[in-house]
């Protein structure tokens, strides 16, 4: 399988068309942004180890019986996988409050939640990724019923509780996380996009340590040390 047209560019990937209509090629970065692309910088090494975790993420959830887009690593940076019509929601899991959630309500940093938060941006970077309510995304005409948003929920609480039991195993909590779906050829809703440090808070269970990009936007420095962290804690365990 080889990469013909770029299809897309964002921060982290460029996707690619292939000789298969049904079939993308995803190439991960090196490059770092954070606070909607105000901070940017680059990690030699970072769109590998993220290709690698993001691998391993959907190859467990595949296991899991959760569908995703995911097809096969091509090398350390391409991954190949399924073309989808992207669901132009970034669904928000949050476990432990910290970041956006402890700074725009209040609640202390480090607060477990007293149940699994399920959030939804619009995925639009012009506006900066606004959080938007069910009633927003049928008038935006984001999925196709209500039914749909639905699903999603419940597809990303399942998720959550597979990867929080997954990561507790490796030592790790999972603090919360970004995930984004899509239509398939059939119309069924996937999970696509990455699994990666990126977009998952990662504190370390018995330190606290973060091992995310918590390190980039908080300028703690030792960002791909603390990404091998994780790739060889999964890859060990």
């Amino acid at each position: 399988m080889t990469k013909t047209t770029l299809l897309y560019e964002g921060k982290a990937k460029k996707v690619y068309n292939t000789d298969d209509p049904d079939i993308l090629i995803s190439e991960f970065k090196d490059s770092l942004t954070a606070f909607n692309g105000e901070k940017k910088s680059s990690e030699d090494g970072k769109g590998e180890l993220n290709n690698k975790i993001s691998t391993e993420l959907f190859k467990y959830l595949e296991e899991k019986g959760i569908p995703t887009h995911y097809i096969d690593m091509l090398d350390n940076n391409h991954m190949v996988h399924k073309r989808a019509d992207v669901i132009l929601i970034e669904v928000i899991v949050r476990n432990i409050a910290t970041g956006s959630l402890s700074k725009n309500l209040g609640i202390a940093d480090k607060t477990p939640l007293p149940f699994t938060l399920v959030e939804f941006d619009y995925k639009n970077d012009e506006l900066g990724d606004p959080k938007i309510n069910d009633q927003h995304c049928m008038i935006l005409n984001l999925v196709r019923d209500e039914a749909d948003l639905e699903y999603i929920r419940y597809m990303a609480r399942r998720i959550n509780k597979i990867l929080s039991d997954f990561y507790a195993d490796l030592g790790i909590k999972l603090v919360d996380f970004k995930l984004e779906f899509g239509y398939d050829k059939n119309g069924n809703i996937i999970l696509i996009d990455e699994l990666s440090p990126d977009n998952f808070r990662l504190w370390d269970t018995k330190t606290d340590e973060k091992l995310d990009k918590d390190r980039f936007r908080q300028g703690l420095g030792g960002l791909k040390e603390a990404y091998k962290i994780v790739l060889d804690r999964i890859q060990n365990r």
